[in-house]
């Protein structure tokens, strides 16, 4: 008679997290096995050893590579695919000779846990049972005192090892979430968590229920102390709302038309709270669905009822069509976007998707929001005094030839610029270019305003000259002003710079 095999959950860690069943059975096999790496140590032993007894057989499966490289001609995937072969073949020939198996896994065996591999490879020879166990989410939820979702929340559990942007997308698109196998991969989560506008809403727990535990909010953890059992917990954001306090109360928008969907595509301003109008407010306030890009959809504040559709930052045109969809069966829809809805916005997203046939019956408003450039213009003083050009200058939609030529023509023109998207990790030479056709019309003394984050908590204003502007130095977060001919830069009576630019212009100018 051949042997059973077990693949056992230990739960999260404290061992007395783990089931009745889990201790009957590991106190009463004849081998116990676990994973180790080279250096031999167990945690999936050490958390049992309050229920091993004496006799026992010990198979320790030995990972030949864990985070080093390999020279196995295979690479890291063929080597590991050899050592689940070498593994269960051992664990077979205990099978065979009778005896039974515990396979000891941390948490639950079949959540991301190393028995599968043992069961998809034995389980169709031997009588096999697995034993669940308290997961890491499980325990992370508890020693937070968070719960993980509640009500018709949705719940997502993420591999840290996707790709940012990815994460960024998925993260975006749920109301709570657990990212898992962190270690090396903490920077990528961190970042797609800030993409999805929830980074200040997630916490870091480490080896949750152990002795050693450790509890912090995400952003605030140094990258180089994560080891590989953490993870990052988002929890329910209903249970923080009623924790943090009730959301403020708003103007009632009007109504929509009695029988008919509708959507209200809504300028949240360029930051926090303080820059949204009571109208915004009040139709945000209104709104069955928020439809928009993630950071922007966080800024929102969240309402009993209300269903958000959060996405990532190059899906304009589908969050379009999801919305009008939504409208179409006559919800009352809000699409948000960050400034102004109508400047290189969503805005002209929406009425795209309804001129090419859809959204039939759709009501379409816009609610305008103060733009970046307004407000940056306001920090300095009133650079945007007389005629100016807003220009974006990302060629993702449109061709770098072309934003040229109106650069040229602009300069030529002697207006203002307000210049938008004006570098990003992948476009980092057509600042330099811009600045290089500018001087062809401008003086090199000509005031240039460096906006970042405005309103933010990382708000930085930088007066300069278009001579001396540094590329390097600004990202996408930066909105720039470039003055005219007749833009003035003077310290004010504080000692910062005001910019501004006379209303009037001189009648013989060219």
């Amino acid at each position: 008679m051949t042997g059973r095999l077990y693949g056992v959950g230990l739960g999260p860690g404290d061992p007395e997290l783990m089931t009745v069943k889990a201790a009957r059975l590991i106190g009463e096999a004849d081998v116990i096995a676990y994973h180790s790496a080279r250096h031999g140590r167990s945690i999936a032993r050490s958390v049992a050893a309050p229920y091993l007894r004496e006799g026992q057989l010990e198979e320790p499966l030995v990972y030949p590579v864990t985070t080093e490289t390999t020279d196995h001609p295979g690479g890291y995937e063929g080597a590991i695919a050899d050592f689940y072969e070498l593994s269960a073949k051992k664990l077979a020939e205990h099978l065979d000779a009778g005896r039974d198996v515990v396979v000891l896994c941390e948490g639950d065996p079949f959540f991301y846990g190393s028995y599968m591999y043992m069961h998809e490879r034995l389980a169709g020879r031997f009588e096999a049972e697995v034993v669940p166990g308290v997961t890491s989410v499980s325990a992370a939820s508890s020693v937070l005192s968070r719960p993980l979702v509640q009500r018709d929340e949705v719940f997502t559990v993420l591999p840290g090892t996707l790709p940012a942007p990815e994460l960024a997308r998925r993260l975006a698109d749920t109301q709570a979430a657990a990212v898992l196998k962190l270690g090396r991969t903490f920077g990528a989560v961190r970042e797609a968590f800030a993409e999805a506008g929830k980074l200040d809403d997630v916490w870091y727990v480490e080896r949750a229920t152990w002795g050693e535990q450790r509890i912090e909010p995400l952003a605030d953890v140094d990258p180089s102390t994560v080891p590989y059992f953490s993870l990052a917990l988002l929890p329910s954001p209903a249970y923080a709302s009623r924790v943090d306090g009730e959301p403020a109360v708003v103007p009632q928008a009007a109504k929509p038309v009695s029988g008919t969907g509708e959507v209200v595509v809504v300028g949240l301003g360029p930051a926090g709270p303080e820059w949204l109008t009571p109208e915004a407010s009040a139709e945000l306030a209104a709104a069955e669905h928020i439809v928009g890009y993630g950071p922007y959809v966080a800024r929102v504040p969240q309402r009993a009822g209300q269903e958000r559709h959060a996405s990532g930052n190059r899906v304009e045109a589908d969050r379009a069509v999801e919305a009008l969809e939504l409208a179409a069966s006559g919800a009352r829809v809000a699409v948000v976007s960050s400034g102004d809805p109508g400047v290189f916005a969503m805005a002209s997203a929406v009425l795209e998707q309804v001129a090419a046939g859809r959204g039939a019956g759709v009501r379409v408003r816009i609610v305008p929001g103060v733009t970046a450039a307004q407000a940056a213009a306001s920090r300095v003083g009133a650079p945007l005094g007389h005629d100016y050009c807003v220009l974006s200058l990302s060629d993702r939609l449109k061709p770098w030839d072309v934003i040229e030529r109106r650069l040229d023509a602009a300069g030529a023109a002697d207006l203002v610029l307000a210049l938008y998207n004006p570098a990003s990790r992948t476009r980092t030479t057509q600042l330099a270019t811009t600045r290089e056709v500018l001087l062809r019309h401008r003086e090199p003394a000509t005031p240039v305003v460096v906006a970042r984050d405005v309103g933010g908590p990382e708000e930085r204003i930088t007066v300069t000259t278009l001579s001396e502007l540094d590329p390097s130095t600004v990202d996408m977060r930066c909105l720039l002003i470039v003055g005219s001919s007749k833009t003035v830069a003077q310290e004010g009576l504080d000692g910062t710079t005001v910019v501004w630019t006379p209303r009037s212009y001189p009648s013989d100018q060219k």
